[in-house]
């Protein structure tokens, strides 16, 4: 099975959520660290954009006992994720100077997240966990202070809160919504491409939703801002978690009023309009002129496709 079959359509990365978030358990701090001490009890560790894997002969494994862990050398003080067939799992961070240490082992390495989804080193229903782990472990290394008055916060509720002991300030993880769109217009779909793309790809135009706004003005107001189209109609499809550091991508449709792009260079190297087929033969990589789609493990494939498998479409 190829990595694009392990993201069937409606299903990208991220999504498959097989944990029992247990957030009963969070408060109980004598019960979780005794979970931590469970030979059951496993973790997921993260290093920045990467995670900590096992090297078994061909294949890794991003799930770690809690003493691999740290014999690894990551940080003490874990994120409580969930359960899974009642087991703990737990999400740990790794400092530089430890994955610096790891370098040349045969046996541990540390691997970049995004390319092990894509190329579907990690099992599917593993990675909405993996998600939740970097997420949070990021959130925690960029948050240590207090917003308020600027004191060193503490780590509260198996990791999901931190408090501040001089102003008593409460601090939680956020999710910063992005919107992604499908905008099309007869039979053809609007696409762009950023600088740091590979090349010859195109995705579907997506931004962040600002301040007291709605999805729906997010949409239009993106659309228009990266590419000079006018779009109406706007629906939801799906949503997929992005950890990077921890976002949730909003995927929608819309249909265009108008086919004139106007490109915002400071946003986009380039935007097109596409064919069905010219979509097609993008998304299966097969395309003449070398242009290729998003990866499956990304909602804007799972946007492409549905629009490719819904005909009567906008």
């Amino acid at each position: 099975m190829s990595a694009f079959d392990s993201f069937p359509l409606g299903q990208p990365a991220f999504v498959t959520n097989v944990l029992d978030r247990a957030a009963h358990l969070r408060r109980d701090d004598e019960k979780l660290f005794a979970m931590e001490q469970k030979p059951s009890s496993r973790a997921y560790v993260i290093y920045r954009d990467s995670l900590l894997v096992k090297r078994d002969g061909e294949r890794v494994r991003a799930l770690l006992s809690i003493d691999e862990a740290l014999n690894c050398g990551a940080n003490p003080g874990t994120i409580f994720l969930g359960l899974r067939d009642g087991a703990a799992v737990f999400g740990m961070g790794l400092s530089q100077a430890a994955a610096e240490k790891l370098v040349g082992r045969e046996d541990y390495t540390v691997t970049e997240l995004r390319g092990m989804a894509m190329q579907g080193a990690i099992l599917p229903d593993e990675l909405s966990a993996v998600a939740m782990a970097k997420s949070m472990v990021s959130w925690h290394q960029r948050h240590g202070y207090c917003a308020n008055c600027g004191t060193r916060s503490a780590m509260k509720e198996g990791g999901w809160k931190r408090e501040c002991p001089a102003c008593k300030a409460e601090h939680f993880p956020r999710t910063d919504p992005v919107v992604i769109m499908l905008v099309a217009s007869g039979g053809k779909c609007l696409l762009g491409r950023q600088k740091q793309f590979p090349p010859g790809m195109y995705s579907c135009l997506a931004g962040f939703v600002e301040a007291a706004e709605t999805i729906e003005d997010a949409v239009r107001r993106e659309i228009f801002e990266e590419s000079g189209i006018r779009c109406t109609d706007v629906e939801y499809y799906m949503t997929q978690p992005w950890p990077y550091p921890s976002s949730l991508m909003i995927g929608c449709s819309a249909r265009a009023l108008n086919e004139d792009i106007v490109v915002d260079h400071s946003e986009l190297e380039d935007a097109r309009w596409v064919t069905r087929d010219e979509a097609a033969l993008m998304l299966t990589r097969t395309h003449p002129d070398g242009l290729a789609g998003p990866h499956p493990f990304a909602i804007a494939h799972h946007l492409l496709g549905r629009w490719l498998r819904d005909k009567s479409g906008a």
